[in-house]
């Protein structure tokens, strides 16, 4: 069962019932012109373990994406919702996804699964099961901060579709250079951290990070359909 109300400045929101509880996405429809209607995708992105769907990457990709028809759907999981602070078990956390999958594929659109750290590690785990057109790893959390050798690249690595990782240069859960070789594009933004923040003595500004960020993902999705 799905409700839907207006979202400020964002189009429709729409809540979607899961057996893990009601679930939420705030839809950016496309409003690029220049694809055919089968070559609009729609990317799915899910939040982290810490935050909503109001991360600074998120949200740019949201704000850029629709102008290159691609339509942007950030999905908020039933913890989130019911106003907790902490998220469930990954098995949850997949469950949530999985009751949202029927609402965010109703167009019959192509749909890349996404998310940033957790909400990455639950697009991959579910990618293949799910029939995902392909997966964005958005600051994919390779292993805890200090703890290399509690790899989760496993994940990664078994994602069975097309796969981006968007890294910041300074994530503390893996730089760049730490991910094994595998069938996925690796993208970085320069001296970035695990919220794409970057200092403001080095690099480039905050503006331009996610520009890089925002660049390689659309030209990435560009290249898919």
């Amino acid at each position: 069962m799905t409700t839907a109300e207006k979202g400020p400045g964002a189009g429709t929101t729409e809540t979607v019932d899961t057996d893990a509880g009601p679930a939420r996405i705030t839809w950016f429809p496309a409003t690029g012109t220049t694809k055919a209607a089968g070559d609009r995708p729609v990317l799915a992105l899910g939040h982290g373990a810490g935050g909503g769907i109001e991360a600074r990457d998120l949200r740019a990709l949201a704000a850029v994406l629709p102008a290159h028809g691609v339509t942007v759907a950030l999905v908020e999981q039933p913890w989130r919702v019911a106003g907790k602070r902490l998220a469930p078990a990954p098995k949850t956390l997949d469950t949530g996804w999985r009751g949202l999958w029927p609402a965010l594929t109703a167009a019959g659109l192509p749909v890349v699964a996404g998310g940033r750290s957790a909400g990455a590690r639950v697009a991959c785990r579910t990618a293949a099961e799910l029939g995902a057109h392909a997966v964005l790893a958005l600051s994919f959390p390779l292993h805890p901060p200090g703890k290399p050798e509690k790899s989760r690249a496993d994940e990664l690595l078994g994602s069975g579709v097309p796969t981006l990782v968007v890294q910041g240069g300074h994530d503390p859960f893996g730089r760049p250079a730490e991910f094994p070789p595998g069938e996925y594009r690796l993208a970085e933004v320069p001296y970035a951290d695990h919220g794409f923040a970057v200092p403001k003595k080095a690099g480039p500004s905050q503006d331009e990070a996610m520009e890089i960020l925002t660049g390689a993902v659309t030209g990435w999705l560009s290249a898919l359909v």
